[in-house]
């Protein structure tokens, strides 16, 4: 299934309730991201290697800085999820074809992105919470993986 159509399975309600939850933790982006990156280090060895010219140590400027550009990408995309494909098009080359990122870490860190969020939204990630954002963060390492094809 192409990321258009992952995307256009969202209903509006979940495409709010999104874009709702990004905007709010924008202000803890650092701490989000570099949490989501920490977790993806620790459970996927492997993608570390994409990092060893920095600091990813916990609360290093490095870690907190990327996880801060990826939590700020991702609540972008949110805004408008039916323009993901023309928000991550820079993305997607960078990615793709500077850095040569194996697409399988995108999944690999979307899945631990959503553990980050559980624990940091707490009572507020509700399983409605978690199928939307799981939807949407598949739907977002899609469209990071499109130019591989």
């Amino acid at each position: 299934m192409g990321p258009a159509r992952q995307a256009a399975m969202l209903s509006k309600k979940e495409k709010e309730l999104i874009a709702d939850i990004w905007e709010s933790l924008t202000p803890v982006a650092e701490d989000i991201g570099a949490d989501a990156l920490l977790r993806m280090f620790a459970s996927y060895p492997g993608t570390k290697t994409y990092f060893s010219h920095l600091d990813i140590s916990p609360r290093s400027a490095h870690l907190l800085s990327h996880g801060k550009k990826i939590v700020l990408a991702i609540a972008e995309g949110a805004q408008d999820i039916g323009q993901l494909t023309v928000t991550l098009a820079p993305l997607q080359t960078l990615h793709a074809y500077q850095l040569r990122i194996d697409p399988t870490n995108f999944k690999l860190f979307s899945h631990c992105m959503l553990v980050a969020l559980a624990c940091h939204m707490g009572e507020d990630f509700t399983p409605v919470a978690h199928a939307a954002m799981d939807k949407y963060l598949s739907a977002f390492a899609a469209v990071l993986s499109e130019k591989y094809r």
